[in-house]
């Protein structure tokens, strides 16, 4: 049995962390990302291009959150993004089509 708290980590959250890379290298370099994100440039390309975090059908109102937090780092720089990424998972998690988030 797998708790919720565990499928978040391993679908949600690399799914937010791959659409978002994909966001971002419109704009910058995978090592800038890979540091914004705290993640490796290896992990960055992996997302960028889709062997990793795309197990999850994302639904527009969070794509479109994702892409206003990619604008936002490549244009005024947010600094650490973590707490908008946990309410884009928050959105991901509420939403009652999510399988994998139910657990």
């Amino acid at each position: 049995m797998k708790v919720p708290c565990e499928n978040v980590v391993w679908y949600v959250l690399p799914s937010i962390r791959s659409e978002l890379a994909k966001e971002l290298a419109k704009a910058m370099s995978q090592k800038e990302i890979s540091e914004i994100l705290g993640i490796t440039q290896a992990a960055v390309s992996q997302y960028v291009s889709n062997k990793r975090g795309s197990k999850i059908e994302l639904q527009d109102d969070v794509r479109a959150a994702i892409t206003d937090l990619a604008d936002d780092i490549a244009g005024v720089g947010v600094g650490d993004p973590t707490q908008r990424i946990c309410e884009i998972c928050k959105k991901i998690r509420e939403d009652e089509h999510c399988e994998i988030c139910l657990g």
